[in-house]
């Protein structure tokens, strides 16, 4: 029970151990520029968006996720402050309490992270992280507050966070230059493990049946380490929605015993429309 908020979170930051390849990389670099580029595109959230997930393991309504965008300041500087938080509910709390926080704060220009945090309690067991991102001095200061450990991680090619992955990749990838088969690769920091490298390959377009209607989507499949959790590499799957949006619809994997889901269950704040196919 403890992996499923774990989960929904990595999908969110498309952070999974992946294996190297030679597929397309999208450009992660923070390059100052000196004057405003002209064909800037808008964003795709805005501070109050607010997104929340119900997810599902077998017929155990498992477990709610929440993702809320803010604005705040870190030393001075403009950032948008995204706080997730996922518990279990009902029958599955009785056999196992999950209550995990992420947050991060990156800036509101380029997307690069300045501080992430996990607080995590899961059936007993605990985890409070932070981690602070100097990007003049290409390090990230990991501060283990329940271990009282410190230790400094030299950044490599401008890594992400957890979180603020999902909200750069939202705002860089241009839908209308995706290809089947190929991948996206980036860099992410998360925990004490270190800097992991991801794969998400892009598997095409495809209309989903929801709450809400018939939702076009983007389907995309991060790989995963098989074994003690998932299935295989490919277990993981995850629709974003094809609107100017681009907010996860659901994500569903094969895990070693059984099958979870998360599907999008409530939004408020989004900056463009929420398209449904009317039939």
């Amino acid at each position: 029970m403890k992996k499923f908020l774990l989960l929904i979170f990595l999908s969110f930051g498309l952070l999974i151990n992946a294996q190297e390849s030679s597929d397309l990389a999208i450009n992660t670099g923070f390059k100052k520029s000196t004057h405003k580029r002209k064909d800037k595109k808008e964003s795709a959230f805005k501070p109050g968006e607010w997104l929340k997930f119900r997810m599902h393991y077998g017929f155990l309504n498992a477990s709610y996720a929440t993702l809320q965008v803010k604005s705040d300041k870190i030393d001075g500087i403009p950032v948008y402050h995204v706080v997730g938080h996922g518990e279990t509910s009902g029958f599955a709390s009785i056999f196992f309490k999950v209550d995990d926080t992420y947050e991060s704060y990156f800036d509101k220009e380029d997307g690069k992270p300045y501080k992430f945090i996990r607080n995590i309690y899961e059936g007993g067991y605990t985890k409070d992280i932070e981690i602070n991102f100097d990007h003049k001095e290409q390090k990230a200061v990991l501060n283990d507050k329940k271990n009282k450990k410190k230790q400094d991680i030299k950044l490599q090619d401008s890594v992400q966070d957890l979180i603020s992955a999902f909200y750069y990749l939202r705002n860089n990838y241009d839908a209308d230059s995706l290809e089947v088969g190929k991948s996206i690769k980036m860099k992410m920091l998360y925990d004490d493990d270190g800097i992991f490298n991801f794969k998400l390959k892009y598997l095409g377009a495809e209309i989903l049946k929801t709450k809400y209607g018939k939702v076009k989507c983007h389907k995309f499949r991060p790989y995963v380490q098989s074994g003690r959790v998932f299935k295989e590499q490919e277990s993981l799957s995850l629709w974003v929605s094809a609107d100017d949006n681009k907010i996860p619809i659901r994500i569903s994997a094969d895990l070693a015993v059984g099958a979870i889901k998360a599907d999008l269950d409530g939004y408020n704040g989004l900056k463009h429309q929420f398209k449904i196919i009317m039939d």
